[in-house]
């Protein structure tokens, strides 16, 4: 089982309404955004809509959970899993200029390039972790929960200055 959560990035969080905080849109975009259509729009959608206009970090943390352990269930594996789909997922035109969404292209991120000597915060503990930060457009970092389970983080690096890399349970 995996949960992702997506996160707005607000590179001035005591001010969100600093322009600093919105995302770099382009024209299109912008325009879908600031259409009312001639309907009423729920307010979920509103909220969703408004949040278009911030920085978003994609599933940029996962936990998984697997009833019965394997390889497939390490941290190595779901850390390289969780960057390489973003990887696939948000730099494809950066990895693959001109390619289709279909085509079929390697990891760009394998096993060999995870860093198992890394550490990680976790509710305030520190704890081992492995880290991925060999890619130009991603940093990876990921750990074993203490009830079990795997907690990975994937981030884009040109945002990491804006991001204390830390792991709190949700309640």
């Amino acid at each position: 089982m995996t949960a992702s959560i997506t996160y707005t990035l607000w590179r001035n969080p005591d001010d969100r309404s600093d322009p600093v905080n919105l995302a770099d849109l382009d024209e299109k975009t912008r325009r879908s955004i600031e259409e009312v259509p001639p309907w009423p729009r729920p307010p979920w959608l509103i909220e969703y809509v408004e949040r278009l206009r911030y920085p978003q970090l994609e599933e940029a943390v996962r936990t998984t959970w697997h009833r019965v352990p394997s390889e497939r269930s390490s941290v190595r594996s779901l850390l390289v899993d969780h960057v390489n789909h973003i990887l696939m997922n948000q730099y494809r035109e950066e990895l693959w200029p001109g390619s289709n969404p279909w085509d079929q292209h390697a990891p760009t991120v394998t096993g060999r390039m995870v860093n198992i000597r890394a550490k990680t915060v976790i509710n305030g503990v520190d704890m081992p972790a492995a880290e991925v930060d060999t890619d130009p457009f991603v940093y990876g970092i990921g750990a074993h929960l203490p009830g079990g389970g795997v907690v990975t983080a994937v981030l884009p690096r040109t945002e990491l200055k804006y991001i204390q890399v830390q792991f709190t349970t949700r309640s």
